[in-house]
């Protein structure tokens, strides 16, 4: 799978059009995933294998669907998942106003 953003979409289309026979070019917008284009000379079986991975990415990285969710909807195992969003640039591990209480406890165990 390709990605692009917007961005690089507007400055050469064609580019992601012949990408696109390679695989779907998940769109992103920000850093967020917002659109998915794919080629329809491929088989409907090759593109569901395609578009099931990029679809998970795209509803995990929006926060609509937990880790374990849109692996089973990736179709892919989690390990192959986790690789897959690494490549696409989407973070798994995400920080809230938690993440330094718990890192604090994690070290502390850790030195115990």
């Amino acid at each position: 799978m390709h990605t692009t953003n917007v961005r690089e979409l507007k400055k050469n289309p064609s580019r992601a059009l012949r990408l696109a026979k390679d695989g779907p070019v998940l769109i992103l917008k920000g850093n967020e995933p917002d659109a998915l284009l794919i080629h329809l000379d491929k088989s409907l079986t090759e593109t569901e294998l395609g578009v099931r991975p990029a679809l998970a990415a795209g509803l995990y990285g929006s926060g609509g669907v937990s880790l374990g969710k849109a692996a089973k909807i990736s179709g892919l195992s989690l390990s192959e998942f986790v690789d897959h969003l690494g490549n696409l640039g989407i973070e798994i591990v995400r920080r809230d106003e938690t993440t330094n209480d718990e890192a604090s406890d994690v070290s502390a165990w850790l030195a115990s």
